[in-house]
């Protein structure tokens, strides 16, 4: 396949919180790299997936939804998002399909007339609405900006997703290859690993404690039991994975949230976050979990870098 005759770009989901740019992306890739929740505002950083087929190479960008920042961790998260509006060639823009255009949308059009970028609009979850309701969602918002597709679909249920996928690389331009075709992801696997943790959390943690954590990873190393270090065991993949890691809270009471009586949040948390990285690193792995409080961490500049949130690594 020579890299004239295929096509490859970059392509970035955006929209307000919960509207399921994650699951989309999860979706389209095949694998779960993003994690997901039905609480908003739960991708934090900008992550980098990788889709390969005989017509080329997308390269996803699933970015934090945009919103109005309450603290510095949010103005993080909506640079993030606006700043990835510069660099791609296909910009979908996710909605529910409501024909009420409310101010988060209006904000996000606003920003989005601003770019030469194709912007497609895709409609997700149609299979919570009536299939009639969808042509005047569609009518309501072919009006405040000049679409080049609009795709409606459910990324939870794969309807229509190949649509998407056909229209994605209608409009992406003919270049080359930028990884080779295994690569699903560019993210750390250290990263990865944090953000199971952190999915985890967001799933079982009461409503107000999981907007407050970060999960930090202090150490992963491998383990090969009983081999020797001959040559012949160089480069296998290792028997078991130990990860030793920290959930950051802001109070002491959500420490104790976090910890539950006898421990047995922090080991429900742990357990399933384990299944999920071991799935995704396809060996055992051995977590272990602990909780500190910073207080108001998410307004801590040095913080927020320390814990993976830094503007100039964008």
């Amino acid at each position: 396949m020579q890299d004239n005759k295929i096509k490859s770009g970059f392509v970035t989901l955006i929209g307000r919180p919960n509207v399921g740019k994650s699951t989309l992306m999860n979706h389209l890739i095949g694998h779960k790299i993003a994690i997901t929740s039905s609480k908003p505002q739960t991708t934090r950083n900008r992550i980098q997936t990788v889709y390969t087929d005989a017509r080329g190479q997308v390269i996803f960008l699933d970015t934090p939804g945009i919103h109005k920042a309450k603290n510095k961790l949010g103005e993080y998260m909506v640079t993030v998002a606006e700043r990835t509006l510069k660099e791609v060639d296909v910009v979908l823009w996710l909605v529910e399909p409501s024909t009420f255009i409310g101010a988060g949308e209006k904000y996000i059009a606003e920003r989005l007339g601003r770019v030469n970028t194709p912007v497609m609009l895709v409609i997700n979850k149609i299979d919570t609405v009536n299939k009639n309701e969808l042509l005047s969602v569609i009518d309501a918002y072919r009006g405040i900006l000049d679409f080049a597709e609009i795709v409606p679909l459910s990324a939870l249920k794969g309807e229509n997703t190949d649509v998407l996928m056909d229209m994605i690389f209608k409009y992406l331009p003919y270049g080359p290859m930028y990884y080779d075709e295994d690569t699903i992801t560019d993210q750390p696997e250290r990263q990865i690993a944090a953000e199971f943790i952190r999915e985890m959390a967001l799933r079982f943690l009461d409503e107000e404690v999981p907007h407050g954590i970060a999960v930090v990873i202090e150490q992963m190393t491998e383990r090969n039991r009983g081999r020797d270090s001959d040559s012949k065991n160089q480069g296998a993949a290792p028997d078991i994975i130990d990860i030793h890691a920290t959930i950051i809270c802001e109070k002491e009471s959500h420490k104790g949230i976090i910890i539950g009586k006898g421990g047995s949040m922090l080991k429900k948390i742990g357990s399933h976050a384990r299944t999920g990285i071991e799935n995704l690193l396809d060996c055992k792995v051995n977590l272990q979990l602990w909780v500190k409080v910073r207080k108001d961490w998410r307004d801590s500049d040095l913080l927020l870098k320390n814990y993976g949130y830094n503007i100039k690594d964008i």
